[in-house]
């Protein structure tokens, strides 16, 4: 089923949550024993992230350094196919324009739609961590844009190759991100908002945030995107602080403020345990104050780690 069909036929807000896969050589199992916890609060999917190539140096002869291309998290379409068996419930798979061609990503559509796979999320994706700004691969794209408009070709029955005799249209129903505090490369939120806009309108079905830890901040977003006329579902991104090490790492890699009061609070905590507790504290309070103003669903991020989500959703659903 559709995330949109699951929004719309909902009675009350909706859990969700976003797993990574585990490194390469490891189990699966690691992916069922995160989801397992939260199984008995009935989410209707499950995100899987993708994640592209990176480069490392390794050791040769004569003291050289050969340069070579490795994806240290692969699996994302296998463990889209196996939440579904596994669980019955829907896949969402990340698809992203980082470190595949257009050939490339048109196949691994493919084989999603083979697989029932009905929904996916459409990101541009992050740089090369050895690199400072986002490199398209070759015959790729440079915005998540252009990636919505290969899924939304799809959906019509327009591949790649126009020689094609009766091709059979795709059926995926596609998810945005959206950035509340404003996507770090944009100039300005106005100008974030139009590139929104403009997906919406190419046919985007919902949108998904960036994590906040601030409800104004989705509040406002909110308003803002309704203003301009984007009508789809937006879905809030959650994820509970963990360490008081991610008062730094949270805002420097994904962008985000965090409120003053929460700081201070963390500031407090003598241990990584304290801050868990008071992250979890947070997230309920968020959560709840989320649902009363009405969200179609929260969606948490779990980083594949299940217990402080699963305290969270005890006491909220």
């Amino acid at each position: 089923m559709k995330v949109t069909e699951h929004l719309k036929n909902a009675k009350s807000t909706l859990f969700s949550l976003e797993i990574i896969p585990p490194m390469k050589g490891e189990s699966i199992e690691s992916i069922f024993q995160a989801i397992d916890p939260l199984m008995e609060f009935k989410p209707p999917f499950i995100d899987v992230t993708y994640h592209r190539e990176e480069y490392v140096y390794k050791a040769g002869p004569n003291n050289t350094l050969t340069k070579q291309r490795i994806r240290k998290r692969p699996g994302t379409v296998g463990i889209c196919a196996a939440i579904m068996h596994r669980y019955k419930v829907d896949a969402v798979p990340h698809i992203i324009c980082g470190g595949f061609n257009k050939e490339e990503t048109e196949n691994a559509l493919i084989d999603l739609h083979y697989l029932g796979v009905e929904n996916v999320l459409v990101l541009r994706g992050d740089a090369i961590k050895s690199e400072g700004a986002f490199t398209p691969q070759p015959g790729g794209h440079s915005y998540a844009s252009e990636l919505l408009e290969q899924v939304i070709n799809m959906n019509h029955g327009r591949y790649l190759d126009d020689e094609l005799q009766h091709p059979t249209p795709t059926n995926f129903c596609i998810g945005v991100a959206g950035y509340p505090e404003k996507h770090f490369e944009a100039p300005n939120m106005a100008s974030d908002l139009r590139y929104l806009k403009m997906k919406a309108d190419m046919g985007a079905d919902f949108i998904v945030t960036q994590m906040f830890f601030d409800n104004q901040k989705y509040y406002d977003f909110v308003a803002r995107c309704r203003e301009m006329g984007i009508t789809i579902p937006i879905i809030p991104g959650l994820k509970p602080l963990a360490t008081k090490a991610q008062l730094n790492v949270l805002p420097r890699i994904f962008h985000i403020d965090l409120p003053e009061d929460l700081v201070k609070e963390v500031e407090k905590c003598k241990t990584n345990q304290q801050v868990k507790e008071l992250g979890i504290e947070w997230c309920i309070n968020q959560s709840k104050e989320l649902i009363k103003f009405g969200v179609p669903c929260l969606h948490y991020y779990t980083m594949s780690k299940s217990d402080a989500v699963r305290q969270i959703a005890a006491n909220v659903f």
